[in-house]
């Protein structure tokens, strides 16, 4: 027995010693990162290569893979105002979503830090609108901003006879209705950034502001709001790749109508791609949304980044 025990044990030794398992155990990871790396190849970076290459042909129905040049860009930039009333939408939706979000986030944010009684409850009821789809949530602000069903009826019934809400088929306000939708999806998940930034700061601080007769109000606005501006930034980030990718959130709530008043570039490139057959214009929006995309990925990464190397 001890004679074969030896055995294996040498055997393991000149396994070792020829360097089989430490060769072994670095192509291993290796072996089970390579499906993953060729699915993402494929199935990101090939797609993405493929829409640009198809945004230079003048493919209809089909996609037809004869170059044509920059005929495309320049029809969407100079021939189609639809596109101009996609991106100003998208503006307004950017800015009022992030703003209004951050506001109501922060303020939750603050309002929970008081460590005040049932915060796991409120946590809770303030980040479950997070879990449900946009789909569920344009059908839902759907019903309730439809003046046959929702809000008007309601104060109608009432008796408001007089009292009318109509942004959600005005042209001029069905954008709002969409803002309004987004913040409450989302502002959940803002307040629970701020959250963990606000819990993230050293306490030894807000005790020494205390101790100087600092007020609560002068420790947010001097010490601890100054102190988030990593967090506004990602919070900024996060918002904003959002708002250019809003696509089914405008489908469910507005189709993009009344007319086209509330069209997004998403939803311009989808009308464009399946509903109009034309599909090099609607690569040519799709790569322009792409390109929008990387010039806020590629410098908050590049910032992330060098500030984790001048860390080191």
């Amino acid at each position: 027995m001890n004679n074969k025990l030896q055995t294996q044990l040498n055997g393991r030794n000149k396994l070792k010693s020829s360097g089989f398992l430490n060769s072994l155990e670095n192509i291993f990871p290796k072996l089970i990162i390579t499906p993953t790396f060729i699915v993402a190849l494929v199935c990101i970076y090939g797609f993405i290569f493929w829409t640009i290459w198809i945004s230079f042909t003048d493919s209809r129905i089909l996609p037809d893979y004869e170059l044509k040049g920059f005929a495309q860009y320049i029809t969407l930039f100079t021939k189609e105002p639809r596109w101009w009333v996609a991106v100003i939408n998208l503006f307004i939706f950017s800015t009022c979503f992030i703003a209004v979000s951050i506001i109501i986030g922060l303020t939750l944010a603050i309002f929970l830090d008081q460590r005040i009684r049932a915060e796991g409850a409120f946590r809770t009821i303030f980040l479950y609108p997070m879990a449900l789809s946009f789909v569920v949530t344009g059908t839902s602000w759907r019903w309730i901003l439809n003046p046959s069903l929702g809000v008007e009826k309601l104060f109608v019934d009432m008796g408001f006879t007089d009292f009318t809400f109509r942004w959600l088929v005005q042209s001029e306000t069905a954008i709002y209705t969409i803002v309004m939708a987004a913040v409450w999806q989302s502002s959940g998940f803002v307040f629970a950034i701020f959250l963990a930034g606000l819990r993230g700061i050293d306490s030894s601080i807000i005790k020494a502001a205390k101790v100087d007769g600092a007020s609560l109000p002068r420790i947010y606005t001097r010490i601890m709001i100054p102190s988030l501006r990593p967090v506004f930034l990602s919070a900024m980030i996060l918002l904003l790749h959002l708002a250019i990718k809003s696509f089914d959130l405008v489908m469910v709530l507005t189709g993009g109508g009344p007319g086209y008043s509330t069209d997004m570039p998403a939803t311009f490139m989808y009308t464009f791609a399946f509903n109009r057959q034309r599909l090099a214009f609607g690569a040519a929006s799709a790569v322009m949304m792409l390109v929008a995309v990387m010039a806020l990925i590629i410098p908050y990464l590049w910032s992330e980044l060098r500030g984790t190397r001048n860390e080191k």
